[in-house]
């Protein structure tokens, strides 16, 4: 059985958490955001019918496989940060 996660939530005043959820919001529905959702959820839905336990996983778009959520966040060491050319 999975951990039960704890403390995931950001301490925002009612301002910031306003603000943070209307940038969400507008990064959410960039095209490729879209493009990309649509893509986990069929993925997602084709694998539970095909018997996979996918419970606890993310599609990963760049190793094009399920992996645990943990493995799919960080942006492979290289943070969240846009890199400057």
């Amino acid at each position: 059985m999975a951990k039960p996660k704890t403390g995931s939530k950001q301490k925002l005043s009612p301002a910031a958490a306003k603000k943070k959820a209307e940038r969400d919001k507008k990064i959410a529905m960039t095209p490729a955001r879209r493009k990309k959702k649509a893509e986990n959820q069929r993925k997602r839905r084709a694998a539970t019918k095909a018997g996979k336990n996918v419970k606890g996983k993310d599609y990963d778009h760049t190793r094009g496989k399920f992996v645990s959520e943990k493995a799919n966040r960080g942006n492979y060491g290289k943070g969240t940060k846009r890199l400057k050319k």
